[in-house]
């Protein structure tokens, strides 16, 4: 007895009554069961690949292995009961095999949609929500197919007709061509991923490149999905001339700022000068350059505070890049002695406690000079390097002068603070307070 392609509720009912049904049942059990094996097994695997994946530049690996497992269990159980439905079919009722596969079917293609969603936006959070919505719209489809209902809900879209301009269309031409453009996206999308993919385990590339160059394959991919996708809908791809051109003059004019900070993000990924971890002060911001996109970059100051820095401010403007090509930094510490002092014991001295201080290079080695004889003292200045600059001056420096400061109380030597004396000439002598 061959299986039909069309379901209908009542044959599976009556199917159900009958004793035959245990073989439909283990059939279906015995389908299920394999393909949780399967499952299973990709489970196992992905846990022994976990640490490699792990090291993965941006998790790409991670997001293919969980999609591909979260549709192998339906795409297993959908292949397992075409295979058994036919077999069966010689001898008994396969009815119930036939709801399995509409079902089945739909399951693979919710799962198979977000896995490529998810390999073209990442884990973004409104996926969550659009998930559930496209889950309701494909079991609807599933139960329209399954009771029947389908043909007739077919027909009825395509009575609503209107038209569009000097075009007639209808309501299912529509949803087939927003169903196509979605199709077209989601296979940029796709796409796009994988370039990714190959291009964050091209270790030989910079990762500023890598990020350049993913970034345009998939706004070059969406833009290609959106020009075949269109004229699927039934929009003229002529009509959209007018719209560029508008587009253009509104770039020119309104939207100007936003482009040039545009363009300098492709400038500083493509150039380099600008990386991230790099240290860098640029106006009244300097901290380390935590990401880069093509609108601004972000510096995380020594405070914990990021400032989002648009690009054109970085392409336009003076950047003290303190680790561009060598992340040494010299620190100067000025300091005062008084005249009276040891100046040769004071510069060793200073010497001596830079050279205590773990961060403190031995090579440059720290330098004590004297830069002036002022109105209270003798101005000293301490110069060292460090090789982290990225972690903070305040707390070398203080820990140096807090060095000095003890180091110069043991040894007598005295820190003036500003005096004046003040002298009253050709005036009256001062009265005598003695007896």
């Amino acid at each position: 007895m061959s299986g039909n392609v069309g379901i209908h509720l009542q044959d599976v009912w009556l199917d159900l009554q009958q004793p035959e049904v245990v073989w439909q049942l283990a059939v279906l059990a015995l389908c299920l069961g394999l393909a949780w094996l399967v499952d299973r097994a990709l489970a196992r695997r992905r846990n022994l690949m976990r640490s490699d994946i792990q090291q993965d530049a941006v998790g790409v690996k991670a997001l293919q292995q969980r999609g591909l497992a979260r549709a192998a269990f339906p795409l297993t159980a959908l292949a397992l009961v075409l295979i058994a439905r036919p077999l069966l079919g010689q001898w008994h009722h396969v009815n119930l095999l036939s709801l399995a596969v509409p079902l089945l079917l739909s399951l693979a293609v919710i799962r198979a949609v977000f896995f490529a969603l998810r390999l073209g936006v990442g884990d973004a959070g409104w996926l969550a929500s659009f998930e559930k919505v496209f889950a309701v719209l494909a079991w609807s489809v599933a139960a329209l197919y399954i009771t029947g209902l389908l043909p007739e809900s077919i027909e009825l879209l395509e009575s609503v007709q209107f038209t569009v301009g000097k075009q007639k269309t209808n309501l299912w031409l529509i949803l087939q061509g927003v169903g196509a453009l979605l199709a077209t996206l989601l296979l940029a999308l796709w796409i796009g991923g994988a370039i990714e993919a190959r291009l964050m385990a091209a270790t030989g590339l910079d990762s500023n490149l890598r990020v350049l160059f993913s970034r345009l394959a998939k706004a070059l991919l969406i833009v290609v999905a959106v020009l075949v996708g269109l004229p699927l809908v039934g929009i003229d791809l002529t009509m959209l001339s007018v719209f560029s051109g508008a587009l253009g003059v509104g770039i020119g004019i309104g939207l100007q700022k936003i482009a040039a900070n545009y363009i300098s993000g492709f400038i500083i990924l493509l150039d380099r000068s600008i990386r991230i971890g790099n240290l860098i002060s640029v106006g009244n911001d300097r901290g380390q350059v935590t990401q880069i996109t093509t609108r601004f970059t972000v510096l995380r100051g020594m405070t914990g505070i990021e400032a989002i820095v648009p690009n054109e401010m970085l392409v336009g403007s003076v950047v003290q890049n303190e680790s561009y090509s060598d992340p040494m930094v010299r620190i100067a510490l000025p300091l005062q002695v008084a005249y009276d002092s040891d100046v040769e014991r004071a510069m060793a001295i200073l010497v001596e406690v830079a050279l205590a201080q773990p961060r403190v290079l031995r090579e440059p080695a720290p330098r004590a000079l004297v830069t002036l004889f002022a109105d209270s003292g003798i101005n000293l200045e301490l110069g060292f390097w460090i090789h982290d600059p990225e972690a903070g001056t305040g707390e070398v420096r203080s820990a140096i002068y807090l060095g000095v400061w003890h180091a110069f109380r043991d040894t007598g030597i005295e820190i003036p603070f500003p005096q004046r004396e003040v002298r009253v000439l050709g005036g009256a002598p001062a009265p005598s307070l003695s007896p």
